[in-house]
């Protein structure tokens, strides 16, 4: 599903990325852990298409991406959430994921203004669209509230809704439970193992580690631009440099 090949990114003499390889298989959820500025966002940034590498080449679904415009990318089918999710958050929930929904509505801005009957069947047929969605990620009930009135664990699924929107094939999730409490963790983790049972493969940047040995099936860790362990959750946590590096005395306690 996605390959990335000796990938490397310079900031003048700084490099952030060093010679990265890796391999996310279909179906997979992998989790891209490492301590804070070790490069993790600078991967996605570099995925998705908002950097170009310095050296190396990235591949989706075996065609390669390196240097194509966000845009093009997402609608090869990968998406992508941040770790502020980006929301409309003077819009309804439903009106985002409805915002969401263009790259594939097959509505150009001249049928937009002049919504013949078939331009209104092509807008029912998107907000229904969206009302799965919400329902999927368990947000049907506020389908109608203001997203900036959402409390934090509402506004990430409301931000993999609108990733979603986009029929991705492969979804980016930066910090998806972020600053959550335990219990939105847990719903938050629940929906993203939803999102790879229905097809969707997954690549996520976390720092809670019981949130990634509970979701992933395989981790890489990164440490100032370096891949220092890959493999099974639980074998990279007790990877002695992962634990050096990133995890010190909380090893055991992301077991709990």
């Amino acid at each position: 599903m996605l390959e990335l090949h000796a990938l490397t990114k310079a900031f003048g003499q700084n490099t952030a990325v060093m010679s990265l390889d890796l391999r996310l298989r279909e179906g997979q959820i992998m989790g891209l852990i490492g301590p804070n500025g070790s490069g993790k966002t600078t991967v996605f940034n570099l995925v998705s298409g908002f950097l170009t590498p310095t050296r190396g080449r990235i591949y989706f679904q075996g065609r390669d991406i390196t240097g194509l415009p966000p845009h093009k990318i997402a609608r090869l089918g990968l998406a992508r959430t941040f770790q502020l999710t980006a929301v409309f958050r003077e819009f309804t929930v439903l009106e985002n994921v409805i915002l969401c929904c263009h790259l594939h509505s097959g509505t150009n801005l001249w049928q937009q203004f002049l919504r013949d009957r078939k331009t209104r069947r092509k807008e029912k047929s998107v907000e229904y669209k969206a009302m799965g969605l919400l329902e999927w990620m368990g947000l049907k009930e506020l389908a109608f509230d203001r997203a900036g009135d959402l409390p934090h664990g509402h506004v990430a699924g409301l931000g993999i809704a609108n990733a979603l929107a986009a029929e991705p094939r492969l979804i980016l999730l930066d910090e998806p439970v972020g600053g959550m409490n335990p219990t939105e963790t847990e719903e938050t983790m629940e929906r993203i193992r939803r999102v790879r049972d229905n097809g969707i493969s997954v690549f996520l940047v976390e720092h809670d580690m019981r949130a990634v040995l509970s979701t992933c099936d395989e981790v890489t860790c990164i440490n100032f631009g370096n891949k220092i362990a890959e493999g099974p959750p639980r074998a990279v946590c007790e990877h002695p440099e992962v634990i050096e590096a990133y995890l010190g005395g909380e090893v055991e306690e992301c077991y709990l």
